[in-house]
């Protein structure tokens, strides 16, 4: 993945779109461009490096057979020290 970022300094830009996307397709990656000052495809940015990953497959939503879901609950008759110091 190639990442042109701070799109939100656009008159300090040193490479264009344009070139991006050539390097990009010269290494064979995927390119976007972002702004985390502005939040400009940050979330989309995360969102493709996830689907990148292997077993990240957005037709697939159950979860893998070796993974299982743990709900945690307080228990009713544990105490907790007022000032947050261990009691051990």
């Amino acid at each position: 993945m190639l990442v042109g970022n701070k799109t939100d300094l656009s008159d300090k830009r040193q490479v264009s779109t344009e070139e991006g996307e050539r390097k990009a397709k010269e290494l064979n990656v995927m390119f976007i461009e972002t702004s985390a000052k502005a939040g400009y495809n940050v979330k989309q940015l995360f969102r493709r490096v996830a689907a990148a990953l292997p077993g990240m497959d957005s037709t697939e939503n159950k979860p893998p057979e070796d993974m299982h879901e743990v709900v945690l609950k307080d228990s009713p008759n544990e105490t907790k020290d007022p000032e947050g110091g261990c009691a051990c």
